[in-house]
């Protein structure tokens, strides 16, 4: 049986989807308030920065892969205007469920599926954009996701892969602080849930740095990939195009 890892957890490949996905049901209610605080508010600010850095135009389409809570969608609505799409999709119900509602709220109707990154249930070359923020790292074949992204890809798309990174050495020791003992701890106080939010550190170290993410950008048949480090590389957004 194959195995990979659930934070610094090994386990069979089989298991870590419902392990995740236990992780992403606990938190979904409260994930907006979460990643207001952790982030001191500093993660709307990058995935700003990411859509800016898609380049989409009114009438196209873009799929939001793990899009969760939907602030990629909302960004990328006002981008497309009335004669563009977005598609807002998910692993989780209960996370999609809280960006549908969302969405809905706020008098916007998109359509959202269900789905695994490694499997889109999309035809080929059909998005002008595909992204995926925050979401990659909890995919047990990142490989398999990044080629079925470029698959759906229109000729001259691109995909946008916003991520926790590898941060500069200096703030090495900050941050392991801040990851492994204040954040359970706010999950603990906020969520009522450590154990996630000590996952969710843990998969920060266990996901590719920059330049190998890029490499396996490069390896799914993705061209002119790049990356643009943030908040010391506490974040990276890796772009790359379908040509």
């Amino acid at each position: 049986m194959a195995e990979t890892h659930f934070g610094f957890e090994t386990v069979d490949e089989k298991d870590k989807a419902k392990k995740v996905a236990g992780v992403f049901t606990s938190v979904a209610s409260k994930y907006d308030i979460m990643n207001d605080l952790m982030s001191v508010g500093l993660h709307r600010v990058w995935k700003r920065f990411a859509v800016g850095l898609a380049n989409v135009h009114t009438g196209q389409r873009v799929l939001d892969v793990a899009g969760g809570s939907a602030d990629l969608s909302r960004l990328f609505l006002k981008a497309v205007g009335p004669s563009g799409q977005v598609v807002l999709t998910d692993i989780n119900n209960a996370m999609l469920r809280v960006g549908r509602d969302r969405l809905l709220d706020e008098g916007i109707a998109t359509p959202t599926t269900q789905c695994d990154a490694e499997h889109l249930p999309f035809p080929d070359n059909y998005f002008n954009c595909v992204s995926i923020a925050f979401g990659l790292r909890n995919v047990t074949h990142k490989d398999a996701a990044l080629r079925e992204m470029k698959r759906v890809l229109k000729p001259g798309g691109r995909v946008i892969v916003l991520e926790f990174s590898k941060v500069a050495k200096p703030l090495e020791k900050v941050y392991d602080l801040y990851s492994f003992k204040l954040l359970p701890k706010m999950g603990e106080l906020i969520a009522n849930d450590a154990d996630s939010y000590r996952y969710l550190a843990e998969s920060i170290r266990m996901h590719p740095g920059q330049e190998e993410l890029k490499q396996m950008m490069e390896d799914a048949g993705l061209e002119r990939v790049e990356y643009f480090n943030m908040t010391g590389g506490v974040v990276a957004v890796h772009r790359g195009y379908k040509l």
